[in-house]
This record gives structure tokens, sequence and C-alpha cells, in this order.
């Protein structure tokens, strides 16, 4: 038994219940998934917000998986509206068929709307996003090993790939090139190559994505050229053979003539990002600073209640100074000084109350009365001169 090939599984879809669940469209949301979380890395790496991707890419994902389907659909009408074609079968992407031209150009536009909403230069978000893309693809394309699809020639190699036999739809059972494999380990290839010399050489307004681009398209036309799925051929070529090299040329044509009218990188991509977090970072200052105040009153405040505590204790203890200047006043028992004065004032006041008031008025004021009652000659001639 020759086990050098790698085999395809027997079915692609797993019922959960009355739910299928199809290894085709695992890959693809796992793919994206994936993009997602390396394209939000890289753009908090150039100054962007996190999360600014993900919201993005809402608009993004929806558009490219209509565009896919759109241009396999129109660049293979022949299962959908040729003679004995089943139109409604158009809608079904789970079965495979999503272009990856299509899928990119109408996923730019969905880009560009939510890049637009949040006032982010598009070039930018594509720098951002483009080695997520590329890995995103790789895992993409084992969907089409799961529906045994897009395989290449006929071939004896240790990595061939196992097909079975499907005579319902004319598919012959052997071993052919997998170049579903070949396709993935390229896009892994492009992957590392972008964020190489995006960190090498600081790619910026959209070169990134350029460079991508027209990697990815190097590898495409040398892989789409070991096909033998049905295809419509220009020239002797296959159509999406001549795609790859259309786009290729674009892409060259586009990092040649930014380099040269914005060369380097975006200063900013997302300005509202540094603006909040600094505002975030501010406030934690604020934070800091207001809890160091509040430490410090604190221990002033602390200090200050010792003190008076202190200050009071001494009092206490300390004899008043009239005691020492001898005013009549005693220390009482329990160390405090004690007046005697107003006892003797009050008792003073009492005994004047039961005296009679002629008695008090003689007593204050007999040298005023005895010289009223002199005549005014007698006291006046030993006082004046004539």
């Amino acid at each position: 038994m020759d086990l050098a090939f790698i085999p395809s599984p027997s079915v692609g879809v797993v019922h959960l219940g009355p739910i299928p669940l199809r290894g085709y469209a695992f890959c693809i949301i796992i793919g994206v998934f994936v993009g997602v979380w390396l394209g939000n890395k890289r753009w908090v790496q150039r100054g962007g917000r996190s999360g600014t991707v993900a919201d993005i890419a809402v608009w993004a994902v929806p558009f490219g998986l209509v565009g896919g389907r759109l241009y396999h659909v129109i660049t293979t009408y022949e299962p959908y509206f040729g003679p004995n074609g089943h139109p409604l079968d158009a809608f079904k992407v789970w079965e495979g068929g999503l272009g990856i031209w299509g899928a990119v150009a109408l996923g730019a536009v969905g880009a560009w709307i939510g890049c637009r909403r949040r006032g982010i230069p598009l070039p930018a978000y594509a720098d951002a996003l483009a080695p997520g893309l590329a890995i995103g693809q790789a895992i993409g394309r084992w969907g089409n090993w799961f529906n045994q699809e897009l395989y290449g020639k006929p071939t004896d190699v240790p990595w061939a790939l196992q097909i079975s036999s499907d005579p319902a739809i004319g598919r012959i059972g052997g071993t052919y090139h997998p170049t579903f494999l070949y396709e993935s380990l390229w896009c892994l290839g492009v992957a590392a190559l972008v964020i190489w010399a995006d960190k090498r050489f600081r790619l910026g307004h959209g070169r990134a994505f350029a460079l991508y681009v027209a990697a990815y398209c190097a590898g495409r036309a040398w892989i789409e050229y070991m096909r033998v799925d049905e295809a419509h051929h220009i020239l002797g070529l296959r159509l999406n053979v001549w795609t790859a090299l259309i786009v290729f040329v674009l892409a060259i044509g586009y990092l040649v003539v930014s380099a040269k009218k914005a060369p380097g990188r975006e200063a900013v991509v997302e300005p509202g990002a540094q603006l909040a977090e600094g505002a975030d970072e501010g406030g934690e200052g604020a934070k800091g600073v207001d809890g160091a105040k509040g430490a410090d009153n604190a221990d002033k405040g602390a200090d200050s209640v010792d003190d008076a505590d202190a200050d009071a204790d001494a009092a206490a203890v300390k004899p008043s100074p009239t005691a020492a200047s001898g005013d009549g006043t005693e220390p009482g028992a329990d160390g405090t000084v004690q007046a005697e004065e107003p006892a003797k004032s009050a008792k003073s006041s009492e005994s004047a109350k039961d005296e009679p008031a002629g008695e008090k008025a003689g007593d204050t004021a007999d040298a005023p009365a005895a010289d009223a009652a002199k005549p005014a000659g007698s006291g006046s001639g030993s006082t004046k001169k004539s």
C-alpha cells in the first residue's frame, strides 16, 4: 500500500443535528479572524486605536464575500446560467467558489466606506492589514482540501494529493498536485516578506499592501497554470493567469509612483487615537498627584493633632504665671490654679447690702460735706490771694 500521498477527507461536512458544519466555511471564518487579529496588532503599532480594524472589517468582510462570489459566478457561469444550469446554486457559497480577485476588489470598497466613516486613510489601513490578508488566504485555502477541488495535474510525488472519484460531477480519482497547499505555503511566505520589508523600509501610503498584491500575483500565476479544473482561456492561458499578470503590473506601478510622490510612512494614521491616549495618561497622572497630595495632607493633619495634644498636656501641668507673681491665687489639689479674690469680693458685696444707705454715704463723703457747710468766704481766703 502506497502511503506517500496526502489523503483527502472522506466528507467535507459534519451534521450537528439539523445544522451542517462545513470545513470550507470554518477555514474561511478562521482565516478572517486571524487576519483581523494580526491587522489590529499592526494598526496599534502604527499609532491606531485597538478595535478599529475590526470595526472596519464589519464593512470589508461582507463586501469581500459578495465580491468573491460574484467574480466566481461571472467567470464560471456555466454551472449556474449555462445549459442545464441551476441559478439558485449561485448563492451556495458554502459549496466553494470564491474568487480572490473579486474579494479583494469589493472588500476594498467596503473598507473604504468604513475608513471614511472613521476619518482614517484607506492606504494606511490596507498596509496594516496586508500580512493578515495573506495569512487568512493561507488558512482559507484549506477549505479546498475539504471540498476536494482546485487541485493540479496528476503526479506521483510523495506529497501528492489523493482525490476520490465522483462520477456525479465527473471527478476522476487519483493523485494530483496539491495546488491548495502550494498556494497556502506561498501566502505564508508573502506575509513574511511584507512584514520584513515593512520593518526594513518603513513602507507607508499603501506600499505594504501593494507589495502583498504583487508577491501574491507572482505565485498565483504559476500555481494557476498547474490546475486542471475547468476555466476560460485567452490566448492559451487561463483567465486567472491573465488577471494575475495584469494586477501584478499595476501593483508594481503603484509601488514606484507612490514611493516618489509620498516617500516614508504616515506620521498619524488615526488622529483620535493619540488624543484619547493622552487623555487616559493625563487622567492616571492626575489621580496619582491627587493621591499624593491627599497623603501629604493626611500626614500634616495627624502631626497637627499630635502637636495640639502635646500643648494641652503641657498647659495642664505648667502653673499659671499669676500664681508665681503672688497675686493671692493658690494651686488646687489637682494642680490647677484656683483664685480666692472672687470669693472675697462676693462677701464684701453682701456686707455692703446690709449697711444703711446714709452710713455708706457718710463714710465715703465726709470731707466734701464739711466743706459745703462752711461759709464761702472762709474757705476761699485760705486758698486765694488778693
